[in-house]
């Protein structure tokens, strides 16, 4: 189910808190916004279930506040005419879920210790954990959450799925799989990036108490209605910008054949790739209208001339890591660093050889890592990367300068702020597809350099893939997008 969201902010799980507790400490009740909280999920879930035909409903409440909002918002069902059972854990310390809890018991709600279902229920509603969760679950709350996941009925999770963490989007390590998620008062980051889409489902916040001078966004989502400027009716192909694509290792031809074409179907007026000659036979083959230079016969002095004359480099792709390739990344990495008129996009062994010999880069350089390479270049782990990539996309900014794209499930992308990329899907995890989204960004950069930004074309590029997605994601493959760019940019 695709992820549907009213609100741009999103906030780090501690802001979300304090901003809570500066609410509460001006007089405002815990309980009147615990009652809130639920009151406005039960009124959302009431067309859903109608919709759906669901009467039957089970509560699962856990042991603290985020349970309070769960015995409620059963309580407020009943009162809509469904028929709702409660399975619960032994209560906590709170006295607002105590409370809660006193007001489902009367109205002689059905309350059963543990987990252990009676029947089969049409809808299963999460509220065992909220967005305070930080640790790893014991394995006792791993079985319950799988048992629920196990469940036929519509998953509904109160502010998170239980599980998941609020912030990295990390399962800890089992979650509960939702179909809704009905977050309160903000966003929270973990909703949309890592794993985080794989279990919020369709995500709607509950905007209860008014955005105070403290409370800050640690991101933004990219909006997914991009429009790009007008063609000008007296333009030629030298109005549109030409991309230099460099890269194509003797055994590597395809990635920069593909980052090429998309380059040419977002828009560019002229593409170059730069390449070994061995490949230039299949190029022209398929895209007759791509010019080619031999990678091996250019001097230093025609390396440098070319730069003066294109507006964009998208350089690395399919470039290799052996001796040879060294020696093409000092030919030609020091001139596209330094030319300040270039927009310049970064990827795969471009960057490989970047954490090799890390450099400052320049403000519109555009680097576009996947986990795996941002390991490399922050000298971490994978496992590292994706427990925080939001803290990994900040380091990578802070080592190396430039503009970064973390590429993933909810891509991430900083410029001069943090935004999430909402859209794409799982069928889009396939070789060649970030050679295509070099080659679009050093297009579009070419085109219309400061008027687009990063975030927008990373959210073209995902809209790309949801749009040839629409056919089936299995079998999904990087050099069919140069269609579905060509569509994309088109709209609107």
């Amino acid at each position: 189910m695709p992820q549907q969201v009213y609100h741009s902010p999103v906030y780090h799980s501690q802001s979300i808190q304090a901003w809570e507790q500066r609410w509460f400490a001006r007089q405002n009740s815990s309980y009147g916004l615990m009652q809130q909280v639920a009151w406005r999920i039960a009124q959302r879930l009431v067309p859903v279930f109608q919709q759906q035909n669901i009467q039957n409903i089970a509560v699962c409440c856990g042991q603290g506040n985020n349970a309070g909002d769960g015995y409620l918002t059963a309580k407020y069902l009943k009162q809509y005419g469904f028929d709702v059972d409660i399975y619960a854990a032994e209560l906590g310390a709170s006295k607002d879920l105590h409370t809660a809890c006193q007001e489902a018991v009367d109205a002689e709600i059905n309350i059963y210790a543990g987990f252990v279902f009676q029947k089969k229920y049409d809808a299963y509603i999460d509220a065992l954990f909220g967005i305070g969760l930080n640790r790893e679950l014991g394995a006792d709350w791993q079985q319950i959450i799988q048992g629920i996941n196990a469940q036929t009925g519509l998953k509904i999770a109160i502010d998170i799925p239980s599980g998941l963490h609020a912030n990295s989007g990390q399962p800890l390590p089992s979650a509960i799989k939702a179909d809704y998620t009905y977050t309160a008062l903000g966003l929270k980051a973990g909703l949309f990036t890592g794993q985080g889409k794989e279990f919020a489902g369709q995500v709607e916040v509950i905007s209860l108490i008014p955005a105070d001078a403290e409370l800050q966004p640690i991101a933004q989502l990219s909006p997914r209605s991009i429009s790009l400027p007008q063609r000008e009716a007296f333009g030629h192909k030298g109005s549109y910008g030409h991309v230099l694509v460099v890269g194509g290792h003797e055994n590597m031809g395809g990635a920069v054949m593909m980052a090429a074409e998309s380059a040419f179907s977002a828009g560019a007026g002229k593409v170059t790739i730069i390449c070994h000659e061995k490949h230039h036979t299949a190029i022209l083959a398929r895209a007759p209208n791509i010019m080619l230079r031999d990678i091996n016969a250019l001097t230093k002095a025609e390396i440098q001339q070319l730069l003066d004359h294109v507006d964009a480099v998208s350089f690395g792709m399919g470039l290799g890591r052996d001796s040879w390739s060294e020696q093409q990344y000092f030919k030609w990495f020091p001139k596209i660093n330094a030319a300040e008129h270039l927009q310049v996009v970064l990827d795969a062994d471009a960057l490989w050889f970047l954490a090799e010999h890390p450099e400052a880069l320049k403000s519109d350089t555009y680097a576009t890592p996947h986990p795996g390479e941002a390991a490399k270049l922050l000298a971490c782990s994978v496992k590292e990367v994706e427990s925080d990539r939001i803290a990994a996309i900040h380091q990578l900014q802070e080592k190396y300068a430039g503009q970064w794209v973390l590429k993933g499930s909810g891509s991430l992308i900083l410029q001069d702020q943090l935004w999430i990329c909402t859209a794409g899907n799982a069928g889009m995890g396939t070789g060649g597809m970030g050679d295509v989204l070099a080659g679009m960004t050093a297009s579009l950069k070419a085109q219309f350099a400061g008027k687009i930004q990063l975030h927008e074309i990373v959210t073209l590029h995902a809209l790309a893939g949801d749009w040839l997605a629409e056919q089936g994601i299995r079998g999904l493959q990087a050099h069919y997008m140069h269609a579905a760019i060509y569509h994309v940019v088109n709209q609107g």
